[in-house]
């Protein structure tokens, strides 16, 4: 059974940092790509980047210059790293995971539950 566990969000101010976390289980984890997407209130899913299983990396424009991906095949985890945060960087972050990477949530079949992220002023 595939399970993907995020966590390490929480309250932060503008301009400071969070790293969350997404665990992965009972999947091959050197196969797999993982993706991060983000859903505020009221708005669609969208796509904050990508690491693929070869480590290259693939981030939003929104996002670029301020979040990094990485991934440490010993613990199974993936990382995103977001740094300067913004008011408009607020919302539940989700991990999702495939074979490849894709840009449409819809491609990827598995999902973590989400962690919230608010940034305050």
């Amino acid at each position: 059974q595939v399970q993907l566990v995020e966590s390490g969000g929480g309250l932060v101010q503008a301009g400071g940092s969070l790293r969350l976390s997404c665990a992965a289980s009972g999947i091959t984890f050197n196969s797999i790509a993982i993706g991060w997407y983000r859903q505020a209130p009221g708005k669609a899913r969208e796509l904050v980047g990508g690491i693929s299983r070869f480590t290259s990396t693939v981030y939003a424009d929104s996002v670029k210059d301020r979040f990094v991906m990485s991934r440490d095949f010993v613990k199974r985890e993936v990382y995103l790293q977001m740094n300067n945060l913004k008011i408009e960087d607020t919302a539940v972050y989700f991990c999702a995971a495939d074979q490849s990477f894709s840009n449409s949530s819809s491609a990827w079949r598995y999902w973590g539950q989400g962690t919230q992220v608010t940034v305050s002023s």
